[in-house]
């Protein structure tokens, strides 16, 4: 679905941070939104603060990514052990401009509790509803 010229699939969980979330056979894939990449706009930097066998926790920073406009930190959507890490990112961050639902996906994790996570996280109809009230008020 499109909100605006913002991409919001509707096979991902989406948090307030902008970041989101697929479910893979067990395990959880994930990365940042067409609209948190718009905002930022050239990225210059994506760094990563994990290791593949580090724990994340819900919410909590994992890594930065920068842009000629800002630095933020990246927030985790659940909580479990990091399997994979994008690292191609560091050296070519401009692929999360390029694709960011797919190719710019930053980390794989094992989440430890997965369905409790979930539920604090929102559907493609509840992120887009976010994105148009903030859009409002932009």
């Amino acid at each position: 679905m499109k909100i605006n010229d913002y991409e919001v699939p509707e096979d991902l969980y989406y948090t307030d941070t902008h970041e989101w979330l697929k479910k893979e056979n067990g395990k959880v894939r994930i990365g940042i939104t067409d609209y948190a990449r718009k905002q930022l706009g050239n990225i210059t930097y994506v760094g990563f603060e994990v290791n593949v066998g580090d724990e994340v926790e819900f919410k909590q920073p994992f890594g930065e990514i920068e842009s000629e406009k800002a630095t933020e930190d990246l927030y985790s959507p659940v909580s479990g052990k990091v399997i994979e890490v994008n690292i191609e990112l560091e050296d070519m961050p401009q692929i999360v401009e390029d694709d960011p639902y797919g190719k710019g996906w930053m980390l794989l994790i094992e989440p430890t509790n997965l369905e409790n996570d979930i539920k604090n996280l929102m559907t493609a109809e509840e992120y887009a509803e976010y994105l148009k009230k903030k859009l409002e008020e932009e």
